[in-house]
């Protein structure tokens, strides 16, 4: 079956499935939704390689998430990993300055010396980031920081790209990063929210990549249940409709725009 949409950013192989993991997959298939699963540190990461390697329509993307900056970094154990063809990116990796209890400049180093390894990391092997960046409340200072690190990581790495995941800044914000050449991808938060519907109106539609970040932020008609990824279908709409563009055109922009960044074959 032909794939139509591709959830740029889920996680399930985490244990919020574990009850439904291969029936959801086969829906995936039979509604034609590809995956990236993204790990969050080694033993996730590993996990998501492990579903990838086992189906067709899935991939991974293997990294340590900014919010376990305590965890040490093994750019080995990462590297032996990256390596397979069904890992199609580096991450999720970034900086985080909403969620730690506490925010410091320690907290921020740190975060920004893993990253540093994932930009090493991804450098080396030519594969995309996907990219975790979230601000403190009411700013847009881990966006600004991270504009900054890829402005200097791209003077060195020319072929430095990736995915801005569940971005939530502004159109400045936007534009830099598109600039860096990286897409940015829309949760099915913007099918409650309109706080984003000026950037996804006014961005390039080849920079857009839609997600789920499943099994978090369910679309509305779902609200407070368990996310999915076959709720990129209602993400992909709602870029439509805000759009004010014919679904099918966007629909085909979008998946094209996953297939293109991460490098993905002919899918089935």
């Amino acid at each position: 079956m032909q794939m139509k949409y591709v959830d740029a950013h889920c996680h399930i192989q985490f244990d919020q499935y574990a009850h439904d993991e291969i029936e959801l997959i086969k829906r995936m298939q039979t509604e034609s939704v590809a995956g990236i699963i993204v790990g969050v540190d080694a033993e996730s990461s590993q996990k998501a390689l492990v579903l990838a390697e086992k189906y067709e329509h899935l991939y991974a993307a293997v990294g340590l998430h900014p919010n376990r900056a305590e965890e040490s970094f093994d750019t080995d154990v990462f590297r032996r990993l990256a390596v397979y063809p069904k890992v199609v990116a580096i991450g999720e990796c970034g900086l985080d300055y909403f969620r730690p209890a506490e925010v410091n400049e320690d907290v921020k180093n740190k975060q920004k010396e893993i990253l540093q390894k994932h930009i090493e990391l991804a450098v080396e092997i030519d594969k995309p980031l996907v990219i975790h960046s979230r601000p403190s409340k009411g700013t847009q200072d881990a966006y600004h920081d991270l504009i900054e690190i890829l402005k200097k990581a791209k003077t060195k790495y020319k072929n430095l790209r990736g995915d801005i995941h569940f971005f939530v800044g502004g159109i400045e914000e936007a534009n830099a990063l598109i600039e860096l050449g990286f897409t940015i991808s829309f949760t099915a938060v913007i099918t409650f929210a309109r706080n984003y519907d000026e950037v996804i109106r006014n961005v390039p539609l080849a920079s857009i990549l839609s997600e789920t970040d499943a099994p978090y932020v369910a679309p509305a008609n779902r609200r407070g249940k368990r996310n999915d990824p076959l709720a990129v279908v209602d993400v992909v709409a709602k870029i439509a409709e805000i759009r004010n563009e014919h679904l099918e055109t966007v629909r085909s922009a979008i998946f094209s725009n996953a297939k293109r960044l991460f490098a993905l074959p002919t899918l089935p």
